[in-house]
């Protein structure tokens, strides 16, 4: 059954179909719709942040007031020429006093204006933590298939950079929109009372700047949502370069790896370039309409003054009014640059938020009872499963097989045969696209996320670290353990030694992935982790590559110590693991081929009789070498 469809993702869907749409129209539908999707990425975008719609009516009052402020100089110049100097007599007592009560309410207003400005940071950087928050949380409920698509310093460039512009536009770029605003307004109407005819003047004069904005608008929010895809590509290269580090020193690819940054830099660089002409653009034209502005001002003011009733006093307010008018004009292109940046980081945000979740936890009404899998070792029922990797071809065709509890089940195939697929399928990693999992006799897709993820645990075969102690790597299997239960995990699985041997102990720094640790060590971690767990179901990909010979004993005995009263699911690339095994599972191009014990399986000519074959054929190979060595 179709999942009803949430009236954000459907919005986020929408306005993803229209900016894609927005490529593919021509030049005049492309920008309506470009500015349709800018309103419809703000509006959706305050309705996933409401922190920052708290108190707004406040922040807007405040800005009124300050935006007044701005009018109270060109008024006092006004009161102090026509009332403090009639009849060329010099009002000191009224001079004065409007002086004051003018500096007084100035001070005053500033003292407001940094209230207000206090607020609205506080609001931003509270509607920035959530929403970071949101983000990632999404990120890691996304599928394996979604992680495997997407570049990961794109994703960590939409919880950082992206939301970044964000919170310099809700900090400094709001707040001007809503003063500036307010002071334009405010503006002409004072200049009214003075003059209407020379408010006509100024404003005829702004009239051909209108079309040049929307003109410079439309270019310039598609010039940064260039930006911000570059940003994000050249993370997603810095991490991946940085991260395979070793890789690149190793064979001596330093220059390929400088070469493959150095290009994406320079498509940042001209992306930013591209976007900086419409600011530069943009930036002259307050001075410009500005100066035209003015000048006609001037010229109707002294050759038609007395026409149109207006004196001394009331011409130097009213051209300090106009420059009052050119200030947040002049400030347009830099609070739309940012807005513009702040658009298209928001629709970045917004895109990775509209991923739907492939693998969602149940959803269960208060009251009703979760499923939890039950304690002890689980068995596991595959019945007639399919799965494929989004719009790809099925990499698992019609598997179906039955696991008993407490057996210890191999998984061997070819590289691509779909083993490790099977595997991320049985620990919910990923859901079949048609048939069903049970494990414990509950649908797993059924099963509560918690219950899920105490009772099934994956060792990956990298064996991943986090940059903290090795103790608290372990700590990560169970997070309420104590330090002797994390002891006890060691010792059950006859790891002591290896403890004694690290420099201090379990408190020893794993480093970041575990650099610290070799790759054999990281996976003995791994088992300590999981035997920590308790889980009735384990998946395990072994990491016999590149490990010593001790290493490797010592991940065989901990393997067999961890297999045992639970059921274990072991993607095998060692001999003796099948050998050992209650159960062989075969996979070839996707379908489980061959299924029973390894004495029955490896006579014949079948699919692993061949596979037993060749092992036997590199182990007889190695062992010759050794001897020659």
């Amino acid at each position: 059954m179709t999942p009803p469809i949430d009236p954000v993702a459907e919005e986020l869907l929408s306005i993803q179909h229209s900016y894609e749409s927005s490529h593919r129209e021509d030049e005049s539908d492309q920008d309506d719709e470009e500015i349709s999707g800018t309103l419809a990425v703000l509006r959706l975008g305050l309705k996933t942040s409401p922190e920052l719609k708290r108190g707004i009516w406040i922040t807007i009052a405040f800005a009124f007031i300050v935006a007044f402020g701005r009018l109270l100089i060109p008024i006092l110049i006004q009161q102090v020429l026509d009332r403090g100097f009639r009849g060329g007599k010099f009002n000191g007592s009224f001079v004065y006093a409007a002086c004051g009560a003018t500096a007084l309410a100035v001070l005053s207003l500033a003292a407001l204006s940094r209230l207000s400005y206090m607020r609205l940071v506080r609001a931003a950087e509270a509607t920035m933590f959530a929403l970071r928050v949101r983000v990632f949380e999404h990120i890691h409920r996304l599928s394996m298939a979604e992680h495997t698509e997407s570049r990961k310093g794109v994703l960590v460039a939409r919880v950082t950079s992206d939301i970044e512009t964000l919170a310099r536009f809700a900090q400094w770029g709001g707040i001007s929109w809503i003063i500036n605003s307010t002071v334009i307004v405010l503006t002409v109407i004072v200049m009214t009372t003075y003059s209407w005819v020379l408010t006509l003047v100024v404003v005829l004069a702004f009239v051909p700047a209108l079309p040049v904005l929307r003109f410079m608008q439309r270019r310039q929010l598609r010039a940064y949502d260039e930006v911000r895809t570059k940003t994000a590509d050249m993370l997603a290269e810095v991490s991946e370069m940085v991260t395979g580090i070793a890789v690149v020193r190793g064979y001596g690819l330093e220059a390929r790896a400088r070469t493959r940054i150095r290009q994406r830099i320079e498509a940042l660089l001209r992306a930013h370039l591209r976007a900086a002409r419409y600011f530069a653009a943009m930036f002259t034209i307050g001075d410009i309409f500005g100066s035209i502005a003015l000048g006609g001002v001037t010229a109707v003011a002294v050759f038609h003054g007395d026409v149109i009733g207006i004196g001394l006093g009331e011409t130097v307010a009213f051209l300090f009014l106009v420059q009052v008018l050119l200030n947040p004009i002049a400030e347009l292109s830099e609070i739309l640059d940012l807005t513009q940046t702040a658009v298209a980081g928001w629709r970045k945000v917004l895109a990775v938020l509209e991923i739907p979740v492939d693998v969602a936890d149940p959803v269960v009404s208060e009251g009703a009872t979760r499923n939890p899998l039950p304690d002890g070792s689980l068995s596991v029922q595959v019945r007639g499963v399919d799965f494929a990797y989004r719009q790809g071809d099925l990499v698992l065709l019609d598997v179906s097989v039955e696991i008993p509890a407490g057996a210890r089940v191999a998984v061997v195939g070819e590289t691509g045969s779909g083993k490790t697929t099977f595997a991320k399928i049985l620990c919910r990693i990923a859901d079949p696209v048609a048939g069903v999992v049970l494990v414990g006799g509950v649908a797993l897709h059924e099963v509560d996320g918690m219950s899920r993820r105490k009772a099934i645990r994956m060792v990956p075969q990298d064996g991943f670290l986090f940059d903290t102690s090795v103790r608290e790597n372990v700590r990560f299997g169970s997070p309420g353990a104590s330090d002797s239960e994390i002891d006890a995990a060691f010792l059950s699985l006859g790891l002591q030694w290896w403890v004694d041997g690290l420099v201090d102990g379990l408190e020893t720094a794993a480093g970041e992935r575990g650099d610290n640790l070799s790759v054999g060590e990281r996976q003995l971690v791994a088992l300590a982790r999981a035997q920590l767990s308790g889980a009735g179901l384990l998946v395990l990909d072994e990491a016999t590559s590149a490990v010593d010979p001790e290493t490797e004993r010592a991940l065989s005995d901990a393997l067999d110590r961890l297999a045992a009263g639970r059921t274990t699911v072991t993607i095998a690339h060692r001999l003796s693991t099948a050998e050992a095994s209650d159960l062989v599972l075969v996979f070839d191009k996707g379908r489980l081929v061959e299924q029973g014990r390894h004495d029955d399986l490896s006579v014949g000519a079948g699919t692993y009789a061949k596979l037993y074959q060749s092992w036997l054929g590199n182990t007889r190979n190695q062992a010759n070498a050794e001897v020659i060595e």
